[in-house]
């Protein structure tokens, strides 16, 4: 079968004050006469990597199975960098969320053949990276109308936001976490308990009637859980 290509750009941010990498990742049957969908991935290089979003992305659409869908996938830097922009006490986490909305949505959507409404444009990322898609979306629900969440870091900032929000039923959330993310290793707070505060999230989605599916995986905090549910996120969020 036939695969689309990731185009490397660099796109000097404002908001960031820096030049940022975009992996960009055209379907095979990307033409400009067609309309596409855009994911926006935070660990891009992450998802392209170990999810292989565009391959599956790819084959789905050989099959006919999945509406057009374009992947921007923003890759961090540095693993103290990813925390400054993702993390909800990150000194950069609002200049990211300002450079996600006010430049690289316009840059996307001047550049390529795109549905320009918040039911068009998604979000994904896992830890932290879905931590900012949901905390972006939540701040910006007429920009992204859908976000897929694999296992995010949830404190009180995140429950407080979805709780603030006013039109729930505009945003579809897709959510997993692992049954075994009881005691996560992460690079500043220590040992951390994602398992219990996201069953928090489950029931403040539930309550507040968001269109939501939620699952949680025999598994712990990694990409070899993560990777195989990627396919099945796509197909439920994108399937046609």
């Amino acid at each position: 079968m036939n695969y689309g290509k990731i185009h490397d750009v660099q796109f000097y941010s404002e908001s960031l004050q820096e030049e940022m990498e975009l992996l960009i990742h055209l379907p095979y049957n990307y033409s400009p006469l067609y309309k596409y969908s855009v994911l926006f991935a935070s660990d891009g290089k992450d998802y392209f990597q170990y999810g292989r979003i565009g391959k599956v992305i790819d084959e789905y659409l050989d099959k006919e199975e999945i509406e057009n869908v374009i992947v921007v996938g923003i890759p961090y830097k540095s693993v103290s960098e990813r925390r400054r922009m993702y993390h909800p006490d990150g000194d950069r986490q609002k200049d990211y969320i300002r450079f996600l909305v006010h430049e690289l949505v316009p840059y996307i959507d001047e550049n390529y053949p795109t549905y320009q409404i918040g039911g068009g444009r998604g979000l994904i990322g896992d830890s932290l990276a879905a931590t900012v898609s949901l905390q972006t979306a939540l701040h910006y629900p007429n920009c992204f109308g859908k976000v897929i969440l694999h296992s995010p870091f949830v404190d009180e900032k995140v429950l407080n936001a979805v709780n603030a929000a006013k039109n729930p039923s505009a945003l579809s959330v897709y959510h997993v976490i692992g049954t075994g993310e009881t005691e996560v290793v992460t690079t500043v707070d220590g040992k951390q308990d994602f398992l219990t505060p996201n069953r928090k999230l489950k029931k403040l989605f539930e309550n507040k009637g968001f269109p939501y599916f939620y699952e949680e995986f025999n598994g712990e905090h990694t990409w070899k859980y993560w990777q195989p549910d990627v396919r099945r996120a796509v197909q439920m969020v994108y399937g046609q």
